[in-house]
Order: C-alpha cells, then structure tokens, then sequence
C-alpha cells in the first residue's frame, strides 16, 4: 500500500511559479524507489490529463508537450518525495494537480492539490 499527499498547490499569476509537493508513505511489501512516479491534472469537467512522469531512479523524465520547458519533475527517495516545479505559468495550467505511483501497472492516487493561474 501507499499513501500519497499533494501540497504546494494556490492561486498564482500568469507568469508566475509554484512547487507542488507529493508525499508517499505507508508502504508495505515495496519501498519509495519501487515505483515509477506521474503528475496529473484535470480540471472540472474535463478530462484527466497526464503532465509529466519521472522514473524509479529519477534519472530518466517525461513530459506533456503542453508543459515542456516549464515544468520539472524531481524525487527524493530518501525523503520519499515527488515534486512538480512550475514555472512560467499559463491560465490554461489551471487545474487539480494528482501524484500517481506505479508498480508493475498497477497505481495509487492522492487527493490532489488545486492550482489555480488568474489575472
């Protein structure tokens, strides 16, 4: 089992940055470092959509051309954290921003945290 909480997440203006922050704990049969680590996001009413992934060592990341060059994604598996640093922010960012974990295809989700960009 894991246990995933997003923080970081507020209001912001165009341009500007914020850091999100998932922690994970409750790990039973497989640590931190087992699993492949995904930031989504969505916004009401629409569907989820994927943002940016990073692999178990965090030597190798992905991202949605939508927030290439803006975002970085980044872990620490000493401290068991995820994070999402955004830059350059658009009003189209705007959204409720998931960690996801990933095991052998299977994953968990937090709770969200809501980024919200406004002029």
């Amino acid at each position: 089992q894991v246990h995933l909480v997003e923080s970081g997440g507020g209001v912001v203006q165009p341009g500007g940055s914020l850091r999100l922050s998932c922690a994970a704990s409750g790990f039973t049969d497989f640590g931190f470092s087992s699993y492949a680590m995904n930031w989504y996001r969505q916004a009401p009413g629409r569907q989820r959509e994927f943002v940016a992934a990073i692999t178990r060592a965090g030597d190798n990341t992905i991202y949605a051309d939508s927030v290439k060059g803006r975002f970085t994604i980044s872990r620490d598996n000493v401290q068991n954290m995820l994070y999402l640093q955004m830059d350059s922010l658009k009003l189209n960012d705007t959204g409720v921003y998931v960690c996801h974990a990933v095991r052998d295809s299977r994953g968990s989700w937090g709770q969200g945290t809501q980024v919200t960009v406004s002029s």
